[in-house]
């Protein structure tokens, strides 16, 4: 029976969906993508900020689906992937965190305002639905980042 692992401890073709951390691109792309359009659904005030978390949840979506594909078409062959791996899903755990944490406090920044019944109050719920959001893709990134780490100092 053929391994769904290759040499260097990267999986290819359908392995994706059988190894762990890989399995987590799947979340990732489920909770990434609600943050997103949880924002983009939202009154972006202030616009700096949440222009930030746009940017953060926009750019990880897209940069883990194209990391996804490559583990799919097994184009990870070579001994610097591993590597790669893990640097990459700990600079997504490093701007996911300050996503997070940004609009965390512009959720908090809304609650003052918000009474129950108004729009702003609408936006202030949904804020939070984004903030839990936020909050579980760093946490699953994390995961992953620590897991593509020990997978990488173990080849």
């Amino acid at each position: 029976m053929a391994s769904s692992v290759s040499g260097n401890g990267l999986p290819t073709g359908c392995g994706v969906f059988t190894t762990l951390p890989d399995i987590l691109f799947i979340p990732e792309f489920i909770f990434g993508g609600l943050v997103w359009t949880l924002v983009a659904s939202t009154y972006v005030s202030p616009a700096n900020p949440q222009g930030w978390v746009m940017f953060v949840s926009v750019f990880c979506f897209v940069f883990t689906t194209l990391w996804f594909f490559i583990f799919l078409c097994g184009a990870n062959q070579s001994s610097i992937w591993p590597g790669l791996d893990a640097a990459y899903h700990f600079i997504a755990v490093v701007l996911y965190l300050s996503a997070s944490v940004v609009l965390a406090y512009i959720t908090i920044l809304f609650g003052y305002s918000a009474t129950p019944g108004s729009i702003i109050f609408q936006v202030y719920q949904e804020d939070i639905s984004a903030v839990v959001m936020a909050h579980v893709a760093t946490l699953l990134y994390f995961i992953h980042a620590i897991l593509s780490a020990l997978r990488w100092k173990s080849t």
